[in-house]
C-alpha cells in the first residue's frame, strides 16, 4: 500500500479488501493535521491521560511512547499514539503560548520572526500608508530598545537619517494638527539647525551648529556666532527670498534683499580674517543699503553685482542714500568702523548720495561701476571722517550735484584711474565738491568723454582740500570753471 508524499495519508489499493479501513486511517491523519493547534510543544513525556483528538509536538528527546519521534505532531486517536513527522512549511497554532510555529526544516520556530519583509510599497500601521507617506504609524507610545550583546547584538542604539546631498534636508518635524511647529536637522545644508514656527509658514531658527567648526550660534538672538574656516558666497536675487539661507544660486537659495545678506553677515558671522561675498543676480534693487557696524573677526565683506556690465544689475532706492556705511559710535576707532568693498552696480537715486561713507567707515570702490542720475545728490560723499577709496575704473552716465563730495573731515582718494563720462552728465555744485575740511586726493586720473553744459570743474570752501598733484585748474572735467571761497586749498 503506498502513501502520499506530503501528508502520508494511506491509498485504497484497486483491488483491496476492508477499504474502508484505509479510508478511515486517512481522515483520521487529515483530521490531525488540518487546521493544525497542538495544546503544548513543551512535554518529552506523553500526557497521563490525553483526550480523544488532542494534539502535541514532542520536544526533544521523547521518551516512553513519544520515543523516537522528536518534533513530531503526537495525536490521541482510537485509544492509541499517532504520531506525524513535520515536512518543510507545516504551520501550528501553540494553545498555551498563543503562538504560531512553522516548520523551516530542522526546528519549529516562531512564524513571524521567519517571514522576511522586504521592498514594501506600503506599511501602515494603526493607519492608512500612502505615497507621500509610505510608512505610517498612529498609536501613543514607540521603543526603540538596543539588542544586548547576550542577545547578539552589541548594547548600541543608532537611529540614522541620510540625506542625498548637502542640498537636501534630513530632519525632524513636529506638528501641531498636522502643521509643522519646529524641526530641528540638517535643512538644506550640512549644519545643524533648531528652528520652530507659529503657524507651519514662518520659521525662526533658534540655534545653529556649524558643521565645519562645531560652533554654536543664535541667528534669531545674535548669540555666539559662527566663525569662518573659509571665504563664503552669499547670493541675492529678484526671485529669491529672505526666508532661504542664501547661500545657493537658487530662488530656492538665494535672498531676495542687499540688506538681508548685510544683516546676516553682522549679526551671525565671525569673518575670522576671510571675506565674505554678497553675489547679487541681474535686476533691479530698490532698498536702501546701510551697514552699521564693524565685521566681527576683521575679514572683508564685497558688495558684488555684474562687474562686465553693471548696467545690469540696478541699485535705485525710491528715496535716501542708495548705500550708507558708517556708525556714529565708530567715529574714535577708525579701526573697528565698518568698511564695505563694492563692485559691479549701476545706481541711482532721487536727490540723495549714491554711495555715502561715514563717521570713520570706509567704502572701497574694487570693480567697475555706472553712477547714473542722482538729482540733488552726489555720486560719492562722505562725513565724518568717512572715507571713500576708488581702486578700479568706472563709468559715470547720470546727472548730479557732484561726482566727489568730501565732507565734515571726510575724504575721498581716487588716483590714476580712468573715469569714462557717458551722456554727457551735468554737475551742478562742481564735478569736485569740497567742504567744511573735507579732503579729496586725485592725481594722474584720465577723464574720458565730457559733461553737459553749466557743469562746474571744482568747489572748495570751508577749510576744505583738494589735491591733484599740480593737475591744474583744468584737471576735473566741465565747461566752467572751479571756484575757491578763499578759505580752502585747490592744488
Amino acid at each position: 500500500m503506498t502513501d502520499t508524499v506530503n501528508l502520508g495519508l494511506p491509498c485504497i489499493e484497486g483491488s483491496q479488501a476492508q477499504k474502508h479501513v484505509t479510508h478511515n486511517d486517512a481522515l483520521r491523519i487529515l483530521d490531525t493535521l488540518v487546521q493544525l493547534a497542538v495544546l503544548d510543544r513543551d512535554l518529552s513525556a506523553p500526557p497521563g491521560s490525553p483526550s480523544e483528538g488532542q494534539r502535541w509536538i514532542v520536544k526533544s528527546a521523547g521518551t516512553g511512547a513519544w520515543a523516537g519521534h522528536d518534533n513530531a505532531v503526537a495525536a490521541w486517536q482510537d485509544g492509541a499514539w499517532q504520531f506525524s513527522a513535520p515536512q518543510t512549511g507545516w504551520c501550528a497554532f501553540v494553545v498555551d503560548e498563543g503562538a504560531l510555529l512553522i516548520w523551516n526544516g530542522t526546528a519549529w520556530s516562531d512564524f513571524i520572526s521567519s517571514i522576511s519583509l522586504q521592498n514594501l510599497p506600503l506599511l501602515g500601521v494603526g493607519t492608512t500608508a500612502d505615497s507621500t507617506n509610505p510608512l505610517s504609524a498612529k498609536l501613543n507610545n514607540t521603543l526603540f530598545a538596543a539588542k544586548s550583546v547576550a542577545e547578539g547584538g552589541s548594547g548600541d542604539l543608532r537611529y540614522k537619517l541620510s540625506k542625498s546631498a548637502a542640498g537636501n534636508t534630513a530632519s525632524f518635524l513636529f506638528q501641531d494638527n498636522y502643521s509643522g511647529r519646529a524641526e530641528i536637522g540638517l535643512i538644506g545644508d550640512d549644519d545643524f539647525h533648531f528652528k520652530v514656527s507659529p503657524d507651519g509658514s514662518t520659521w525662526v531658527e533658534g540655534l545653529k551648529i556649524a558643521a565645519a567648526t562645531g560652533k554654536v550660534s543664535f541667528p534669531a538672538s545674535g548669540g555666539p556666532r559662527e566663525m569662518l574656516a573659509a571665504n563664503r558666497t552669499y547670493y541675492v536675487r529678484t526671485d529669491g527670498s529672505d526666508a532661504n539661507n542664501g547661500l545657493a544660486n537658487s530662488s530656492g537659495g538665494a535672498f531676495v534683499t542687499v540688506q538681508h545678506a548685510i544683516n546676516v553677515i553682522a549679526s551671525t558671522l565671525d569673518l575670522a580674517g576671510y571675506t565674505v561675498t554678497i553675489q547679487v543676480l541681474d535686476g533691479t534693487y530698490t532698498g536702501n543699503i546701510v551697514v552699521s557696524d564693524p565685521w566681527t573677526g576683521g575679514g572683508n565683506v564685497l558688495l558684488q553685482g555684474n562687474t562686465t556690465t553693471p548696467t545690469n544689475c540696478i541699485l535705485a532706492p525710491t528715496s535716501g542714500v542708495a548705500v550708507a556705511v558708517g556708525s556714529p559710535v565708530s567715529t574714535s576707532n577708525i579701526s573697528s568702523s565698518p568698511k564695505l568693498l563694492i563692485a559691479g552696480f549701476n545706481i541711482t537715486t532721487t536727490n540723495a548720495a549714491a554711495l555715502q561713507a561715514s563717521d570713520g567707515a570706509r567704502i572701497n570702490i574694487v570693480g567697475n561701476m555706472n553712477f547714473g542720475a542722482t538729482g540733488t545728490g552726489s555720486h560719492l560723499a562722505t562725513i565724518r571722517n568717512g572715507a571713500i577709496f576708488v581702486s578700479s575704473n568706472y563709468t559715470i552716465s547720470g546727472n548730479a550735484a557732484s561726482h566727489f563730495a568730501p565732507a565734515t573731515q571726510g575724504n575721498i582718494t581716487c588716483n590714476s584711474k580712468t573715469i569714462t563720462l557717458s551722456g554727457s552728465p551735468v554737475f551742478s555744485s562742481g564735478f569736485a565738491s569740497a567742504g567744511r575740511m573735507g579732503m579729496l586726493v586725485s592725481s594722474g586720473c584720465t577723464f574720458s568723454g565730457s559733461t553737459g553744459s553749466s557743469s562746474k570743474r571744482y568747489a572748495v570752501a570751508t577749510l576744505s582740500l583738494i589735491d591733484t598733484s599740480g593737475g591744474g585748474a583744468s584737471y576735473f572735467p566741465g565747461d566752467t570753471a572751479g571756484t575757491n571761497d578763499g578759505t580752502g586749498i585747490y592744488n
